[in-house]
């Protein structure tokens, strides 16, 4: 039976055996086993043993720490995106990753002046970063945020597209870019006229929003 201790103790395996050599097995694990016992509780001692055994063997291993270490699984999956959820009318939730070995190239740099997102309205069917895009500033540990659209325009096209980008000096470089999303249209008329009737504009908290539009600055400068 010397050889057989070579094979994986399973129950396909003890199945195979004649009851003898289950009896003479149970044997070299110290099993007693009692005269008449029937084969089926020989092979569950059998299974039982042998399971206890591995345990124990594999609890008595060393763990090498440093292979503790990289055998972690990674914050990263190396790619660089940026993808967004619309919350509500006015609200998005946009979260990103940059590939590891990007992230150290341009943290590691001279020049490095930190990540934004620069939000920018699709007109024509192209992306068109004028007056009413925008910019916002990250901290290189952030990977998600809530945006407001707070000042959308009811002349905009109400499609967007978002950019994951680095500041490198002067320089603006994209790292990832989003799918284009549309906002609903809206302008001072309309959000009076849907919260009494979208309980979505109720929840994104534009009846507590001050919103200046040009016009009233204009008016404003004129005035003084």
């Amino acid at each position: 039976m010397e050889d057989n201790l070579q094979v994986p103790v399973s129950r396909h395996w003890l199945e195979s055996l004649s009851t003898d050599e289950l009896i003479k097995l149970a044997d070299t694990y110290g099993i007693d086993i009692p005269p008449g016992l029937e084969r089926i509780f020989i092979i569950e001692e059998l299974l039982e043993a042998a399971n206890t055994d591995r345990q124990e063997t594999t609890d008595d291993i060393e763990v090498n720490p440093s292979y503790s270490e990289t055998a972690l699984l990674p914050k990263q999956y190396n790619i660089s995106f940026i993808e967004i959820i619309i919350r509500d009318p006015l609200w998005i939730y946009a979260f990103w990753e940059i590939k590891g070995h990007d992230r150290e190239i341009h943290e590691n740099a001279g020049d490095f002046d930190g990540y934004c997102l620069r939000v920018i309205p699709i007109n024509n069917g192209e992306p068109d970063a004028g007056e009413n895009s925008f910019t916002v500033s990250l901290d290189p540990a952030d990977n998600a945020r809530y945006l407001g659209f707070a000042e959308h325009s009811s002349q905009a096209s109400g499609c967007y597209v978002i950019k994951l980008c680095v500041k490198r000096g002067d320089n603006i470089q994209q790292i990832a870019s989003s799918r284009p999303f549309s906002l609903p249209k809206l302008n001072e008329n309309d959000v009076v006229a849907e919260l009494g009737k979208n309980p979505l504009m109720r929840l994104s908290g534009v009846q507590d929003l001050q919103i200046t539009k040009n016009t009233d600055r204009q008016s404003r400068a004129r005035r003084q």
